[in-house]
């Protein structure tokens, strides 16, 4: 077996990177395929009370355990199982029961910060990057904290202000320079991500051959 083809999938916050994670995954159902989430890598804070965690700035590089998810992918890459954390945004702290992930021929690594990081970058093939527009981000940043994270509309607009949009003007936005390939608009971009699909398709073909 050879090496499973990566394939980073990153934007801002709310840039709809998830949705065309979700449409490259659809478009290929028939392959060996899956989607390692890096929301699911935030530290470990159980040695911090609660008071401590719901002061955590989830939109710094330094939030992420990277080097678990590093070394991670280079288990998947080598064809060994993986056991992924699961992290509870309720109670901002990783749980401890984690998911057992078999390695696949292509893996999705979809997450804000995963061009940051050099070491991340050079795991991947395929570097994506989801461009959508800051007022279409924090509306759906709105939607999304307060529906699945039970976030009051204050808090998210606080966080937006203090942490996410100058985290996003520092850490993400500067990383466009390092994608193969820059996605208007996420989801709703259905001639971009056919092109990603047939490229994906193309690359396993080149390499069953």
């Amino acid at each position: 077996m050879g090496k499973p083809i990566v394939i980073g999938v990153s934007g801002g916050t709310g840039s709809g990177k998830s949705t065309v994670a979700q449409s490259i995954f659809q478009s290929l159902p028939d392959e060996n395929i899956l989607i390692l989430e890096q929301d699911a890598y935030y530290k470990d804070q159980s040695h911090l009370s609660y008071e401590e965690r719901i002061k955590t700035n989830y939109d710094h590089p330094m939030a992420f355990d990277t080097d678990l998810l590093i070394e991670h992918i280079k288990m998947l890459c080598d064809h060994k199982p993986i056991q992924k954390p699961i992290y509870n945004f309720a109670n901002h702290n990783r749980e401890k029961d984690s998911i057992l992930v078999h390695p696949r021929e292509i893996i999705i690594l979809e997450g804000i910060m995963i061009l940051e990081d050099k070491r991340l970058r050079k795991l991947m093939d395929i570097k994506i990057f989801v461009d959508t527009d800051a007022d279409v981000r924090i509306i759906r940043r709105i939607t999304r904290d307060i529906n699945e994270r039970g976030r009051t509309l204050e808090s998210v607009i606080e966080q937006y202000l203090t942490t996410v949009k100058p985290a996003h003007e520092q850490f993400i936005e500067p990383m466009k320079k390092y994608a193969d390939i820059i996605i208007p608009e996420g989801g709703y971009n259905k001639v971009a991500i056919d092109l990603m699909t047939t490229k994906v398709l193309s690359i396993i073909n080149s390499k069953n051959q």
